[in-house]
């Protein structure tokens, strides 16, 4: 796992998501998906971007089939914006860095 960003589970969820301050980005991805490894470049060097700022949290469908049903996680990679425990947020599908800058920005401020 890259620098800044945290490897969530089931077992984690709840305390890495939902317990955690300010805002964070969850990547919903798995090993066999293509635009999941397009993303993921991308996500951690916003994770480290942003350090300090906003968490980064990655949660393999595959390893993790409850949390991805729980949200309803119909197609990877979904990029889901939490805040206070609560869904605010999402992108679906490999998008570009700006687009998922501009959205981080929108809810930092």
């Amino acid at each position: 796992m890259a620098e800044g960003v945290i490897n969530a589970t089931t077992a984690t969820w709840d305390t890495e998501v939902l317990g955690a301050q300010g805002l964070v980005l969850v990547d919903f991805w798995a090993v066999w998906c293509g635009p999941c490894r397009m993303v993921a470049p991308i996500v951690e060097d916003l994770a480290r971007e942003y350090t300090g700022k906003m968490k980064v949290v990655k949660l393999n469908t595959d390893e993790n089939p409850d949390i991805a049903s729980k949200y309803k996680i119909m197609g990877i990679p979904t990029l889901m914006f939490f805040k206070g425990g609560q869904k605010v947020d999402q992108l679906v599908g490999a998008v570009p860095k700006s687009q998922l800058k501009d959205k981080i920005e929108n809810h930092l401020t």
